[in-house]
């Protein structure tokens, strides 16, 4: 039972489709904002939990910082004010009188204050008060908070003016020390995108007109989603000292001299769930990967006749239980038994739109049998994708069952990823013909008519106005240079290339 609407008929409302039918979120009263509905937020807090646990491998911990930020905090740091400055929500008032029978703004603060875009500013303030000796440092922190920008084009999950999300911050006795963290945390947020998500990613460098506000480097993950288009999936930004100078991080080093600690920012956001939809959902509806799904199996009892209750609820329970015995990805199993009192056909094609995992339906005639119907929600072996198993042969496999849909899923996107990138584009004239086409809906590992291209960069000043007029960008320069440029041209400008990058589209 497909959507109305289809991925290569109308991408972008496809996408709004699949949230709807999912039952993920929906646009909230309060202008530009969205409500993250129990489905939603559950595969957020998978995506949370897996990463929390990565992340304090290696060696942080978590903590809580304002997300009101006084103004004077970000005129410290002009370069990061002037990145910002035009997403940020400004609280002028503390407080509302009635005038005319009407709430109005009362009281001027002395201050203003920024509802906090990123928190380097607050906490590099706290940093200058925690560390004093270079015994003080590393200093390794994580919070998980909300964030405000002032987003004209809201899109849910991709942007909007709130959205969660996880930012990490350090502080390092040397630039050598804080460049290697900024560097683990991208490899963390690549691990966690491939291995939890199922979401293949490019590691790499972003070019200096991209980089973050105030960063000497930034490095990125971006991910190819299915019309073609780029969506960066998470940043590392190695920070230098222009932080520490700005908020009087300073520290006493071995020498007995005084020093300025060298920083890191870190962080990915609810966005990760708009591109698990682009990257794994179908004209079905959304698809979960495994270790993200708040239930990894649904089971739907199937009663149509009331004396059959007792018995088929008792063989779903002691399926239920023996399940839950199992741990896939050594990790407890998460079912969910829906009772409700509707149709079982209704809730079989509301798991279905949901993307949950394995959903399988179980009436009397299984329990004579001794079967399970079973539905893997990505492979589609008959037009309902329904299997019947052997109960026994079900719950003796099911965590072979569940790795296996989560590596699947992974395998696809990747053959889809490294189908798409265009390496054969060698002049400036393919380049830009490329380009000048629309996207295309590109899943199944068809071409389509624009995904990425691989090619060369002069690194070239003038290039951020060429990019523009092709309404393009550069995602990444890649980890995996080649050993030799010689020979190999600037795809922009027709220059020797002294480096290959990727070019696309992108949200």
């Amino acid at each position: 039972m497909a959507l109305k609407n289809k991925r290569q008929d109308n991408y972008p409302e496809w996408y709004q489709n699949i949230v709807a039918e999912a039952d993920m979120a929906e646009n909230s009263s309060s202008p530009g904002c969205m409500v993250i509905k129990p489905w939603g937020y559950g595969i957020w807090e998978r995506i949370r939990d897996v990463l929390d646990e990565k992340i304090k491998e290696t060696g942080h911990e978590n903590c809580y910082f304002p997300m009101f930020i006084p103004l004077s905090f970000f005129q410290k740091e002009a370069e990061h004010v002037d990145g910002f400055a035009k997403e940020m929500a400004v609280v002028t008032h503390s407080r509302l009188s009635m005038k005319d029978g009407k709430l109005v703004p009362d009281s001027a603060l002395d201050e203003p204050l920024i509802v906090r875009p990123t928190s380097e500013a607050i906490i590099a303030d706290s940093f200058s008060k925690w560390v004093k000796s270079y015994r003080d440092l590393p200093v390794l922190i994580n919070q998980w908070a909300n964030v405000v920008r002032w987003e004209m084009r809201p899109r849910l999950f991709l942007r909007t003016r709130e959205f969660l999300w996880q930012e990490g911050h350090t502080a390092h006795a040397s630039a050598d020390e804080a460049e290697k963290e900024t560097i683990q945390m991208l490899h963390v947020y690549q691990d966690v995108c491939e291995n939890a998500l199922a979401m293949p990613v490019i590691p790499g460098r972003k070019p200096e007109h991209e980089k973050f506000p105030g960063a000497v480097d930034t490095y990125c993950i971006e991910a190819m989603m299915q019309d073609g288009k780029a969506l960066q999936a998470g940043t590392s930004h190695f920070l230098g000292q222009n932080f520490a100078k700005s908020a009087n991080i300073t520290f006493v080093n071995k020498q007995n001299q005084p020093e300025y600690a060298y920083t890191t920012s870190w962080g990915v956001s609810t966005r990760l769930i708009g591109g698990v939809i682009m990257t794994h959902a179908d004209d079905e509806g959304m698809v979960v990967p495994p270790r993200i799904a708040p239930y990894q199996v649904v089971l739907i009892p199937v009663i149509k006749k009331p004396e059959d209750e007792a018995e088929v609820m008792a063989y779903i329970e002691k399926i239920r239980q023996d399940l839950l015995r199992k741990a896939p990805f050594g990790e407890k199993i998460r079912i969910k038994l829906d009772k409700r009192d509707r149709a079982s056909v209704d809730k079989f094609w509301e798991w279905t739109r949901k993307g949950a995992p394995v959903i399988c339906e179980i009436g009397k005639r299984d329990v004579d049998g001794n079967k399970i119907m079973v539905k893997e929600r990505i492979k589609i072996n008959t037009p309902e994708g329904k299997q019947i198993v052997d109960r026994d042969e079900f719950v003796n496999s099911i965590e072979t069952r569940i790795e296996n849909l989560q590596k699947q899923m992974f395998e696809a996107a990747k053959a889809r990823l490294e189908a798409n990138i265009r390496t054969d584009i060698t002049t400036q004239d393919e380049f830009k013909a490329y380009f000048a086409n629309a996207n295309e809906w590109i899943a199944d590992g068809k071409v389509g008519k624009v995904a990425f291209v691989r090619g060369g960069w002069s690194n070239d000043p003038n290039s951020e106005a060429l990019l523009k007029e092709m309404k393009i960008t550069i995602r990444a320069i890649p980890f995996d240079q080649p050993d030799d440029m010689s020979g190999k041209t600037c795809l922009l400008t027709g220059k020797p290339a002294v480096m290959e990058v990727i070019y696309a589209r992108s949200y």
